[in-house]
């Protein structure tokens, strides 16, 4: 999973139908590469900026205030109505996508304000309280001005802190708030962060890190500088925020688990549905299309237990594969050494599979210490080749005995490459085209291309036995349940336990992760269904190349139809695909030598 912010989760897609905005006759001079900049200088990509905004956003906290929010809705308002009357002769192919892609999205945004989801900034493993961690994961400072920018940021956080504890206590007054369980971990990861040392926070990181450039007695100075604002504006910061989820949220946080129960829920979880699938599809369909996925693949799971040589039945097989300490590293640095070595594997793999590859590179890195409790097993934090930064692989180096390296090889592929560093980075190294698509990301894209790189996996040879063929399976079984788990909690009323079952008895997950991940589901409704319905498109589409293309189907050839434009909603995306299909159709095929 990339990570973006759920708490301001704008940027993915909805159904442009689901929408009717009044549109006004444009203005002469609302061109598209003027409202393109109208809208870029909202700060959309800024709301996130370390999931790819603008490079001066990583010295600013973004204004969460409902005055600011109603100002955006105004001016998103005017965008939408001059786009939707823009008259798409004259444009050309790109400059239509744009458009298109510029209407989805800010129609997405139109309709997420009516929700007003600034009332719930934290989610299970993510909320504004770890956005500056996020930040300085990777964060590079190369002169004492940025070293300074950066101070600057730490002795802001009491204003962003208090900004977002606001729009939290809203939220506890409408009824708009996360459920028990997540409410519990929130506070949790809060108390860790008061308890956190200085010598060893993941604030400091930048500033401990100074180049020698820059000259010792300043780095000191500057170090100094930075240990007086995280004393004297983020630890009060820190603390305000533990005695508000401990006295004021907690107390009031919902007993159901369900999104549909909030006040106007069933209307928000269909939203939700369609934003972070980009599709029409209800969330029963889903859910039917979850039980049938988990038949599927229950069956090939059988088989390859039984190609491993397991006598016993699937459950036997589960618990074996639970518990047996040849599947575990035994320390942090194996996990991560061997998380790098499968990443290298991968790599070498890359050429044969991609016409075009990325030029930033990524790195593989522990998620920090005083976050990895409660945390996904992995994810990925975009990288900037403009500011010198990679992007990161994050490992999950906590509680060994969770993260069995039987899915490792799936998570790799998934988080890094060919998944979310190459789906990310080709869109942030595309050329002539506007700054707010290098940094889309509609859900379903994003994360149907990192399942669908898992299954690439096979094809790659990067499964060498079938533990690991199994362990995939394992993790695509994970996202069939999501289906079922994520609709049955916040739509037919399920229960933890009910949600639960799907994993426990059909994946090789550990005990440790299902409880993350069905903590997540519940505070971040959802999100969880993008995966195998993006991944099912993908495969489909594929597929209908393969079958319409014959032999002059081209592998390479598909990737990059795909990639290449960014992120897309999926019809959008099905449309180019067929375009491309048509095209290769009609190409002369090469002449064979000889």
């Amino acid at each position: 999973m990339t990570r973006i912010a759920p708490w301001r989760a704008a940027l993915a897609g909805v159904c442009l139908a689901a929408l009717v905005v009044s549109a006004a006759s444009a203005a002469p001079s609302d061109t598209l590469t003027s409202l393109v900049a109208r809208y870029e200088a909202l700060g959309a990509a800024d709301e996130d900026p370390d999931s790819g905004g603008s490079n001066e956003a990583r010295w600013r906290l973004p204004d969460v205030s409902p005055a600011a929010d109603a100002e955006r809705l105004t001016k998103l308002n005017a965008i939408a109505g001059a786009l939707s009357s823009m008259e798409a002769g004259g444009l050309s192919d790109e400059e239509k996508l744009t458009r298109d892609l510029l209407l989805w999205t800010v129609k997405d945004r139109i309709e997420a304000a009516g929700y007003d989801e600034s009332r719930m900034p934290f989610s299970s493993d993510g909320g504004f309280d770890v956005m500056m961690l996020y930040r300085a994961s990777g964060m590079k400072l190369k002169s004492e001005a940025e070293a300074r920018r950066w101070i600057g940021l730490l002795n802001a956080m009491p204003g962003w802190y208090a900004a977002n504890i606001d729009n939290a206590r809203r939220g506890v007054k409408t009824g708009f708030v996360q459920a028990i369980p997540t409410a519990q971990a929130v506070r949790e990861r809060a108390q860790r962060a008061v308890a956190t040392p200085l010598a060893d926070d993941p604030l400091m990181a930048p500033l401990r890190a100074l180049p020698a450039s820059i000259p010792e007695a300043t780095r000191e100075a500057l170090v100094a500088e930075g240990e007086k604002a995280m004393s004297d504006k983020v630890a009060p910061a820190r603390a305000a925020f533990l005695k508000f989820m401990t006295d004021e949220y907690v107390p009031h946080a919902a007993k159901s688990l369900a999104a549909s129960d909030l006040p106007d829920g069933k209307r928000y979880y269909a939203f939700l549905a369609r934003r972070h699938t980009t599709t029409t599809l209800t969330p029963d369909q889903i859910h039917d299309i979850g039980q049938s996925e988990v038949t599927r693949i229950r069956a090939r799971m059988e088989e390859t237990m039984k190609a491993a040589g397991f006598q016993g039945d699937l459950p036997a097989f589960l618990a074996m594969l639970r518990k047996d300490p040849r599947f575990y590293a035994t320390s942090r640095q194996q996990l991560l050494e061997k998380s790098s070595e499968i990443a290298k594997r991968a790599d070498d793999q890359l050429p044969a599979h991609f016409g075009v590859l990325p030029r930033l590179t990524y790195g593989v890195r522990p998620v920090p210490a005083s976050i990895e409790k409660g945390y996904t097993t992995g994810r990925y934090f975009g990288g900037d080749a403009k500011v010198g930064r990679a992007g990161g692989l994050m490992i999950n180096t906590s509680e060994l005995d969770q993260r069995p390296l039987y899915e490792l090889p799936a998570l790799v592929l998934h988080e890094g490459a060919p998944g979310h560093h190459i789906q990310t980075s080709l869109a942030g190294e595309q050329v002539n085209v506007p700054e707010f698509r290098r940094n889309l990301y509609f859900t379903a894209f994003g994360e149907g291309w990192g399942l669908y790189s898992e299954w690439l996996g096979e094809e790659m040879g990067i499964y060498r036995d079938p533990y690991e063929v199994f362990g995939r399976l394992s993790y695509e079984m994970w996202r069939a349940c999501r289906l079922v788990a994520d609709t049955g909690m916040h739509w037919k009323g399920w229960s933890l336990e009910q949600a639960r079952a799907c994993f426990t008895d059909n994946t090789a997950l550990s005990p440790t992760n299902i409880e993350v991940e069905l903590k997540r589901y519940v505070s971040w409704p959802g999100q969880a269904l993008a995966y195998k319905i993006g991944e099912l498109r993908l495969l489909d589409l594929r597929k209908r190349a393969e079958t319409k293309l014959g032999d002059r189907f081209d592998e390479r050839g598909f990737h990059d139809a795909v990639l290449l434009h960014g992120s897309l909603p999926l019809a959008v995306l099905e449309t180019r695909i067929d375009a491309w299909i048509d095209q290769q159709s009609q190409a002369q095929p090469a002449k064979k030598k000889g």
